[in-house]
């Protein structure tokens, strides 16, 4: 038969347990002592070295974005985004263009694409007044549909003319069937740079976010290892410049397609050019003579 513990017994046993917890107590409180000591030391260095060590480090942070910049180039990384007013006007000027068209060449009236056009263009200059940074599933949406519309009243234009120069109904004045010729011909440039602009690594908000690291073109500045054009990033300009050596060379010059719909796009546009540039040349030519 076992006897009960006698309490005095187990005051000795609680004597012995509160020590050590009060001594792991004891510990934590002088460790969390040490630390706020530490922290205020460092705040009154801080306080007695004043502005001079903000500085150090605005200057510190300063250098650390410098460098991550100049590592990677500006049309691989986040930028404030291109410029609107260079791909206005050239809606702008394809506009015009439109409306100096002759009446039958025109698919669906003089003046209902240029009005569609122009509301359009309108919504988009208000989203993005001043810069192309600010990109939306409903803005691209508009941008795209502006271009395909544009490219499909331009290709009927093509075709009647093609039509009315196969079988003569363009009249004996050369004057006229050069004016609408070059007018056809300039329309095609700056709807192929407006493609070109608006497919190109998802579209000018995308390439300011640098989404995406993969170029559909590539130009001379993103080869550049000395870093001379690390600041350089496509522009509507840059396309602009693509879409009209690709309709006068009839082939990529100094940027060269690099995904197959850029490669089937300039061929498409090579050829319309040459069709038309050829036909309205020869047309002339054997009117004049």
């Amino acid at each position: 038969m076992t006897e009960d513990p006698s309490p005095s017994s187990e005051a000795s046993e609680d004597s012995a347990r509160e020590p050590a917890g009060s001594s792991r107590a004891d510990d934590l409180a002088g460790g969390g002592d040490w630390l706020a000591q530490v922290a205020g030391d460092l705040r009154r260095l801080q306080r007695r070295l004043g502005p001079d060590f903000e500085s150090v480090s605005e200057a510190g942070q300063r250098a650390v974005g410098d460098v991550a910049r100049a590592a990677v180039p500006a049309w691989r990384r986040l930028t404030r985004g291109e410029p609107r007013w260079p791909v206005s006007v050239a809606v702008l000027i394809m506009i015009v263009l439109q409306l100096g068209l002759p009446g039958d060449l025109t698919p669906i009236g003089r003046w209902l694409l240029p009005v569609m056009e122009l509301v359009v263009l309108a919504v988009l200059v208000v989203a993005n007044p001043r810069r192309i940074d600010r990109g939306s599933p409903v803005l691209r949406g508009l941008g795209l549909g502006l271009i395909a519309v544009a490219s499909l009243a331009n290709a009927w234009s093509v075709a009647l003319l093609i039509d009315d120069l196969l079988h003569g109904n363009n009249g004996d004045d050369p004057v006229p069937l050069l004016a609408t010729g070059a007018n056809i011909w300039i329309t095609n440039v700056i709807i192929f740079a407006l493609w070109y602009w608006e497919l190109d690594r998802g579209g000018p908000a995308a390439r300011a976010a640098g989404t995406d690291p993969h170029p559909d073109f590539l130009f001379p500045q993103m080869s550049d290892n000395a870093g001379i054009y690390r600041e350089w990033e496509p522009q509507f300009t840059d396309y602009a410049y693509v879409s009209f050596t690709n309709a006068t060379a009839f082939s990529p010059t100094d940027t060269m397609p690099m995904s197959r719909w850029a490669k089937l796009a300039m061929m498409l546009q090579a050829s319309v050019s040459l069709v038309t540039a050829a036909l309205v040349i020869a047309r002339a030519v054997n009117i004049l003579k």
